[in-house]
């Protein structure tokens, strides 16, 4: 190891283990596996990451419903086999609201009661998003729909660096509001790397009258080119590509991240894992949670 990389990994241990962060709570998402190895991949994460006892985790549903199946599979083993709370994500695409409804019908008659309500990329081979004619066309509406359904604990999705089709930051933090209003629970913010730009968006989301918590998504970065890929469709800024140090710096860089955002009162975190388990162990090793008996 070079020695910039052993002074930040040391400076970054004794900045995180001389406190005491106090009471932390987490939860991580997951994208369900179209092979048989990603999916030896995803419960290995699974396995790895259950002792933290997360307050639930989230699993993902791709472009215009093309994982439903999958997601749905994902969710109902997770409940099934592992002492997790699991959280599936639904979206407006590609489907009509009774479909969506139905959906929902099916979770609930399982036992799930989370879900994370998305308006949605577009549809594959579309350029822009265009909701479905008899669908709810964003995710206030999807919200609201949900809750005829059923007393869904339901997340939001909010954007600190501004999504990329709202014509100005006020007109997202005011349709910020409307989700909320329709519903949701709670807030989880796409991925940044400022804890600034995440502190900044929170105070003026509590301006803008959102009241639910705002819970900061966390990125370990393992794949650069990967989470490049992703931040083009969420309007991410993302640090410059230096791809011989970014595996090195990576848990510095999210711990201190992290440590940032705790002594700035944020005490709640919902971590991207890319079914990747270890970086994200790590960090929560760093920020003070233990594995917990599990019961199962």
């Amino acid at each position: 190891m070079s020695s910039v990389a052993a002074t930040i990994d040391q400076a970054t241990a004794f900045s995180l283990l001389d406190w005491d962060p106090g009471p932390l709570s987490v939860s991580f998402e997951f994208f369900p596996p179209n092979s048989a190895k990603m999916e030896e991949t995803l419960w290995g994460a699974i396995k790895r990451l259950e002792p933290l006892a997360p307050d639930f985790v989230s699993v993902t549903y791709g472009a215009g419903g093309s994982t439903r199946e999958r997601t749905h599979n994902t969710v109902a083993r997770i409940l099934r086999e592992t002492s997790l709370t699991p959280a599936a994500h639904l979206t407006c695409v590609g489907a009509s609201s009774g479909e969506i409804d139905d959906i929902a019908r099916r979770y609930w008659d399982e036992g799930v009661r989370h879900i994370v309500a998305l308006r949605g990329d577009p549809a594959d081979g579309a350029s822009h998003y265009t909701p479905h004619e008899d669908g709810y066309a964003y995710a206030a509406d999807l919200v609201a729909g949900l809750k005829k359904v059923g007393d869904f604990d339901i997340s939001v999705a909010g954007y600190p660096d501004v999504h990329p089709a709202a014509p100005s930051a006020q007109f997202d933090l005011d349709y910020l509001r409307k989700k909320v209003d329709a519903g949701a629970s709670r807030v989880i913010t796409q991925y940044f790397f400022d804890p600034a730009t995440f502190l900044r968006f929170r105070d003026k989301a509590r301006a803008a009258g959102v009241k639910t918590p705002i819970v900061p998504g966390i990125m370990p970065v393992t794949n650069f080119a990967q989470v490049r890929r992703f931040s083009a469709g969420c309007g991410a800024v993302v640090l410059d590509d230096d791809p011989a140090t970014t595996r090195m710096v990576a848990g510095a860089i999210v711990a201190e991240q992290c440590r940032q955002l705790i002594a700035a009162g944020v005490h709640e975190f919902h971590f991207y894992t890319l079914n990747r388990a270890e970086l994200t162990a790590g960090i929560c090793h760093l920020l003070g949670l233990r594995a917990k008996e599990t019961g199962r």
